[in-house]
């Protein structure tokens, strides 16, 4: 990450058109305005976008400048970037999704909460960096389990998934349509209220490099802006949106609906209070930034994250 921060982040002071990050199999209300062409037409430009594998990814993208907004990057992967010096920027919660985020340990062993030290000495595939990778770190921890003992391969969830379906991993992290995949073959050691319990928490944020952010400010409002409405109109509109959402992500509508019962979308005054960036996502940057320092995953973090959250953009967007 060191030689992808010290790339300049290209970005024009008047943007004639964008590149937006976004997973597939990810299926979120976005999409909708997407795919009917809703951003281009409130932005006024044209609105191009690109999927990723993972939020790694996806610094490295915004890092070149092929990428000025990541939709959905989890909180790891940012962390890790804007800790060894990225110009990057959260703009908005973009989805909590504590229950599509999880580890699964092969049935056959038979290994589940009770038990979980029994998972030393095992395979596991783990995205590094992302935010699969720091839930994993968080349960080994909370088990008592050494992961220097396990083998941890560095495999896309889509790839981990297929390994884990052939048998030749003992336990998959991940998430989205890869994480549904792997629960075919396995158990989860802790649902998603139990991670809540332990102070895992699991969310997204939409990431900009600051640069673009004070360059484009009026943009990337706009863009807040109807994400935001499109999350408002999921929880009245859902039956007319899912069909459109399910093909843009590319899933079943069964599938999508299945994942979409297990996200949250803060609303901006939500997520302009004190529960998130007001005051307890700066402090949640932090907690992980020194976390995976002290596991060695990063050589430091920075003394604030403070910085890294910009609530100006989305500020504005709540008063259009």
């Amino acid at each position: 990450m060191a030689g992808i921060a010290m790339v300049a982040t290209a970005s024009a002071a008047k943007a004639e058109e964008i590149t937006v990050a976004y997973f597939l199999e990810w299926p979120m209300p976005f999409q909708y305005a997407k795919a009917k062409g809703l951003y281009d037409e409130a932005l006024g430009m044209k609105v191009n976008w690109k999927s990723f594998d993972a939020g790694t990814a996806m610094s490295a993208a915004m890092a070149s400048g092929d990428v000025q907004i990541s939709v959905s990057q989890g909180v790891p992967p940012f962390v890790v970037a804007t800790s060894a010096g990225q110009d990057l920027q959260v703009a908005d919660i973009a989805v909590v999704y504590n229950d599509n985020d999880n580890c699964v340990v092969k049935t056959d062993l038979e290994i589940t909460k009770d038990n979980a030290k029994e998972l030393e000495g095992k395979k596991v595939a783990v995205p590094v960096g992302t935010a699969a990778h720091y839930g994993f770190l968080k349960q080994m921890e909370h088990f008592g389990v050494d992961v220097s003992t396990m083998e941890i391969v560095d495999m896309a969830p889509p790839d981990g998934a297929a390994a884990f379906a052939q048998g030749s991993l003992d336990m998959f992290c991940g998430w989205g349509g890869s994480l549904r995949r792997a629960q075919e073959h396995g158990n989860v050691l802790l649902t998603g209220a139990e991670k809540d319990e332990i102070g895992i928490s699991v969310y997204d944020v939409t990431s900009v490099s600051a640069t673009f952010a004070a360059e484009n400010a009026e943009v990337l409002a706009k863009f807040l802006k109807v994400t935001a409405d499109m999350n408002a109109k999921w929880l009245t509109d859902s039956a007319e949106m899912l069909p459109v959402i399910a093909q843009d992500a590319g899933m079943s509508e069964a599938d999508a609906a299945d994942t979409l019962k297990g996200f949250q979308f803060p609303t901006l005054e939500e997520q302009l209070s004190e529960k998130w960036l007001g005051g307890a996502t700066p402090a949640f940057l932090k907690a992980v930034g020194d976390f995976f320092k002290e596991q060695g995953n990063i050589p430091e973090a920075r003394e604030t994250y403070d910085g890294a959250v910009n609530t100006g953009p989305l500020q504005a967007a709540s008063q259009m």
